[in-house]
């Protein structure tokens, strides 16, 4: 037995030093020259909570090493110098075993003016582009190893194949269209088993799902945009990850995510958020419930989880140069710390944009949320741009309903009135649709008049409009029916589809009276400072007609709605207010010179958009 024991200690010995290991450091890596100098490193490795940790680099201190319930993790905690350099360094984990791991860190440098990024504005049309759904630029990887998802075009909630690739390959399309902006649904990666094309289950918040490319690609993305005068928005999810994230067999520590006794699912009701006299159940139930049984809810008062999603927000700004983020279901995470990520992404920012998802049904309910206003809590988010659902649930119906006081066209009058409630409206984020909800379109029998009527008030009222893909060609779904529904391919994303829609000559002639209609606002919207950031003045409507203007020092724009079906001449002594300064005007949408201001002449269903002169 005495000759066994140096044997069994040496395999001991080195079953330890096989164990021990890294797995990964996050984020990645970083810049020098940021604003925040504090950097916290979260390693993951077997048995890694075992080891001492040196740093001997100039200008990074290493300020603390915390152990948390796992043995698994460590959180190192780093501050950076003002004149620390680019370059990698080593961190050196060293076990009482005698083992070191040393690990190259990289230390990036930071981009000349990154911190004056300029954000998307109301000079902006965003596209939103659903990436799975688009365009397949390479079926190379519609099929990967490790990925469990299946891919059957023929099944609405199964993968498609689209990727970022065929978002490349599309760029010039979305150009001549007059997009000038995209927010793209998210790409990272979805390693869930089922209906994982949606994107909002993330298994990885540092990598690009390999069926849409790879991180290098998605950078690329970004650069090919830029160069062609296209901004990029990414879609972020800090409310939950996906049941498949590889730290949810072995949790830092068991408040990294909201836990229940047993599946508890959130009640959707963000008013709670916001309710004076909300009950401690209810408020809770919509904070930490989850969103679904694939989606494990994100605990963002856990100090170590708030400092991850932080980071991991301004990682991905600094690696893809990019121009915005979108946040979904903004209201849902523990509001404290929403206002403390944006107030440090701004920091880092300040002429960075934020859009948040507030799905709410009233314009005060989502001013709330707006940076500015006055909330009897005190609370302000600091976010400058929130989703305007009112208008969106307005557009849905007002070109469906015969004029009464408050049915029809007056539904679009209304809700504006209710801009006294937000402190910037100019800033809110407005459409038609987008992929939760009924496309604008929700039926083919609907008429192209209705389409034009939307389009033209969406996209010369206050505000930043997004549009969403394919309804430039009429593509229709009903939510009712399913989300897959209104998120089907763009037809010609694929080789061998039987037309391309990407081409006048792959559309129908209805298609293309669409494209042609929206790419002429488009293109001079893009020159029309006061659609950018004029002053808005409307009148109430009267018998199927609204009138409004958008003026500032350098243009002044006629706009008229007439959702009636038959035709009108109307009499503008009603406008002299604004109209009495000018003599003639431009019909931008069929270049018309209009000479007589006094009377104008409407056709059924349709809108005139006219710059004054």
């Amino acid at each position: 037995m005495k000759k066994l024991v140096p044997l069994t200690i040496s395999i001991i010995l080195s079953f330890m030093s096989e164990a021990q290991n890294i797995n990964r450091i996050e984020p990645p890596c970083w810049w020098v020259g940021m604003k925040n100098s504090e950097l916290q490193l979260m390693v993951n490795g077997k048995d890694i909570a075992q080891a001492e940790v040196n740093i001997s680099y100039p200008g990074v201190e290493l300020v603390s090493v915390d152990r948390v319930e796992s043995p698994n993790y460590l959180f190192v905690n780093l501050l950076l110098d003002a004149e620390v350099k680019p370059s990698l360094f080593d961190i050196t984990f060293s076990f009482a075993n005698g083992k070191k791991i040393v690990h190259n860190y990289r230390l990036n440098e930071r981009r000349t003016d990154s911190y004056l990024r300029q954000g998307f504005d109301a000079s902006d049309v965003i596209y939103l582009l659903f990436p799975d759904r688009f365009a397949n630029g390479n079926p190379d990887n519609d099929v990967v190893k490790g990925m469990l998802d299946k891919l059957d075009r023929k099944d609405l909630y199964a993968r498609h194949g689209g990727d970022i690739q065929g978002i490349i390959n599309h760029l010039d399309y979305l150009i001549d269209l007059g997009i000038t902006a995209i927010w793209i649904n998210p790409v990272l990666e979805n390693n869930q088993p089922a209906a994982s094309y949606h994107g909002y289950a993330i298994t990885d918040f540092y990598s690009i799902d390999p069926r849409h490319g790879t991180n290098e690609l998605y950078k690329e993305l970004v650069e090919l945009s830029h160069q062609k005068g296209i901004k990029i928005i990414k879609d972020l999810i800090f409310n939950h990850c996906g049941s498949n994230h590889w730290w949810m067999d072995d949790l830092p520590m068991k408040d990294w995510i909201n836990q229940w006794p047993e599946f508890t699912r959130t009640n959707y009701r963000g008013t709670t958020t916001i309710d004076p006299y909300v009950s401690e159940y209810d408020r809770v139930l919509m904070s930490d419930g989850w969103f679904d049984v694939h989606m494990p809810d994100l605990n963002q008062r856990n100090p170590y989880m708030a400092k991850y999603l932080i980071q991991n927000s301004i990682w991905w700004i600094e690696y893809a140069d990019l121009d915005g983020i979108r946040m979904d279901t903004h209201p849902y995470p523990d509001k404290e710390f929403m206002a403390r990520w944006t107030r440090e992404v701004m920091a880092e920012y300040p002429n960075f944009n934020i859009v948040s998802e507030v799905w709410l049904n009233y314009p005060a309910w989502c001013a709330y949320w707006q940076t500015g206003s006055v909330n009897r809590d005190g609370y302000d988010s600091g976010i400058k741009t929130v989703m305007d659902f009112p208008l969106m649930f307005a557009m849905q119906q007002a070109f469906d309903e015969k004029e009464g006081w408050d049915t029809g066209i007056n539904r679009l009058y209304e809700i504006l009135v209710h801009d006294f409630v937000y402190p910037n409206p100019m800033d809110i984020m407005i459409f038609a649709d987008n992929h939760d909800v009924s496309r604008f379109m929700k039926s083919k029998n609907m008429s192209i008049g209705r389409f034009k009527l939307g389009m033209a008030f969406l996209l010369t009222t206050r505000g930043i409009p997004q549009i969403y893909y394919g309804t430039e060609i009429l593509m229709d779904g009903d939510e009712a029916e399913g989300h897959g529904v209104i998120r089907r391919d763009f037809p010609g994303g694929w080789e061998g589809d039987t037309r391309s829609a990407f081409t006048a000559d792959g559309r129908t002639k209805k298609e293309n009276e669409a494209w042609n209609y929206l790419n002429t606002i488009l293109q001079w919207r893009k020159t029309a400072t006061a659609i950018h950031n004029g002053r808005l003045i409307h009148f109430i409507p009267e018998k199927e007609v609204y009138v409004y203007f958008r003026q500032n020092s350098e243009q002044t724009v006629m706009v008229v709605l007439h959702n009636g079906y038959q035709p009108k001449v109307i009499k503008t002594q009603r406008f002299n207010e604004i109209l009495r300064n000018f003599k003639e005007g431009v019909d931008i949408l069929t270049d018309t010179r209009i000479t007589n201001l006094e009377k104008l002449q409407l056709s059924p269903r349709s809108a005139l958009i006219i710059e004054l002169k």
